[in-house]
């Protein structure tokens, strides 16, 4: 039989035990995973579960794997797949720094264009090393304005509060052609006997830190962000980042504080022109936007990592920002000049039928799983995962997972168990919602692909019930 033909028959075969009468032996539970679900109050309506073995055809466990659910942040699994299938692991992103006027005596005499190409990347570290780039061709002023092109990406309006009323949160920030790290600040807390000393390097112009921050009573410190209250408002001379309220007395080490205050636009102006000042540099006109002109000559590059470790960083720390930044790639190689993002979900969808992967009730809405909306089934979760296996750009995928009881968002999971290093997934979780999806490798030598997708108001006490499975699968 042709290797096509063989392949072809499989996928059949396979949605077709899913999709219909399962053998008896894809109907038994451990009772590990139904104790842990009783615990939790959970039943097993609530939950869609599918343990395939990769060399075998009928399903260990299936159960409710035709019912779209929120997968949470499991759905950056497919934004994964599909950029490794539609950009290839070797794909950059790039931004230029560009001009049409002559550099004389230091003076840059016109305008700079700056070309964002969405990289996921783009951090203070290399628009530093950008800007010592262009320092060292001569240019100390700008006499022109800084003109910043953002058109790769066409974007709908972004509301960073919509999801969960908290717009200041990192994960809340939106994708942008010129993102720089990840649309958020660190703020470094340095707690004191009276409060805190708060500093940001560098701080973006236009922002300004009202330290308010109190010591508190006694008591273990824990998360000290859980403690502290974070509110901005436009000022005189920016924006006005507002930080309160009282640190536990056991908080003494200092800590990070991650801030999304500013748009992206004005962070990345921001970061911009602080670090042009550190570096002794001016500008006599503007920031504003525009295009590039096609005639401008290149002064500075500066290429982001490969795919696969942008797709690593999203993976193992559920990096949301990275995940809507990829899917407006997608969209904007695939389909220019139309909205990319609903572009990304309709070139996420092409991948995957185009392997031959069901898309019946998937919804994608960012690709990072921040989202009410979003839906998979764990039939397509599954089949993608057997499909991306046998691909040639497998390793990098795995190599993307958090490992559990290793690293990432993982690394707290099956503490102390023999099953731990055995598991490549990755973990969702919003309110109402638990998901885990990957590869686990059994004591037998066998893998199997794993997903559990949790629906349910109880859904955060679904933890235990997570380990319980990856222990059984890994025990096979």
């Amino acid at each position: 039989m042709p290797a096509l033909t063989r392949r072809l028959a499989q996928r059949i075969l396979f949605a077709t035990l899913l999709g219909g009468a399962l053998p008896a032996f894809a109907e038994s539970w451990p009772a590990t995973l139904d104790a842990s679900l009783a615990r939790a109050g959970i039943p097993r309506s609530a939950a869609a579960v599918l343990v395939q073995d990769m060399d075998a055809t009928p399903p260990v466990i299936a159960q409710r794997v035709q019912d779209p659910m929120n997968p949470a942040s499991v759905m950056k699994l497919v934004t994964s797949f599909a950029a490794l299938d539609r950009l290839g692991p070797a794909f950059t992103w790039k931004t230029r720094f560009a001009t049409r006027a002559e550099i004389r005596q230091q003076t840059l005499h016109g305008d700079l264009h700056i070309t964002g190409g969405g990289d996921p990347r783009l951090s203070r570290e290399r628009l530093w090393l950008a800007l010592r780039d262009l320092r060292a061709q001569g240019v100390r002023r700008i006499d022109g304005d800084v003109i910043t092109d953002r058109s790769f990406f066409r974007l709908p309006p972004h509301d960073p509060g919509v999801f969960d009323q908290r717009p200041l949160r990192p994960y809340n920030a939106g994708a942008d052609a010129l993102s720089i790290d990840y649309g958020a600040i660190r703020v470094r807390v340095q707690p004191t006997a009276g409060g805190a000393g708060v500093s940001s390097e560098p701080m973006p112009a236009g922002l300004v830190i009202d330290n308010r921050i109190r010591r508190g009573q006694n008591g273990s410190c824990g998360d000290p962000t859980n403690t502290l209250v974070a509110t901005k408002a436009e000022g005189a001379s920016g924006v006005r980042l507002t930080l309160e309220g009282a640190l536990p007395q056991g908080c003494t080490e200092a800590f990070d504080w991650n801030l999304a205050p500013l748009p992206p636009d004005r962070l990345f102006e921001g970061m911009f022109r602080a670090i042009w000042k550190e570096l002794g540099g001016e500008i006599g006109g503007r920031f504003r936007d525009g295009r590039t002109p096609p005639d401008a000559r290149l002064l500075v590059e500066t290429v982001s990592p490969a795919l696969p470790e942008v797709l690593r960083d999203m993976n193992k720390w559920s990096n949301n920002v990275i995940a809507r930044e990829v899917l407006a790639t997608l969209g904007a190689v695939s389909e220019p000049g139309e909205d990319s993002v609903a572009a990304g979900a309709r070139a996420a969808q092409r991948s995957l039928a185009s392997n031959g992967i069901p898309t019946a009730g998937l919804v994608i809405e960012n690709g990072a799983g921040l989202s009410r909306n979003e839906r998979i089934t764990a039939a397509t979760l599954g089949q993608m995962l057997q499909s991306a296996w046998r691909s040639r750009t497998m390793p990098e995928l795995i190599s993307s997972l958090p490992v559990a009881g290793i690293d990432g968002t993982a690394r707290k999971r099956l503490a102390g168990s023999a099953a731990a290093g055995s598991a490549h997934v990755k973990t969702g979780t919003l309110d109402g919602v638990r998901s885990i999806a990957g590869y686990v490798l059994a004591n037998s030598g066998r893998r199997y692909v794993v997903v559990l997708m949790i629906n349910h108001p109880n859904a955060g006490a679904a933890r235990e019930a997570q380990d319980a499975l990856m222990e059984w699968v890994a025990g096979l």
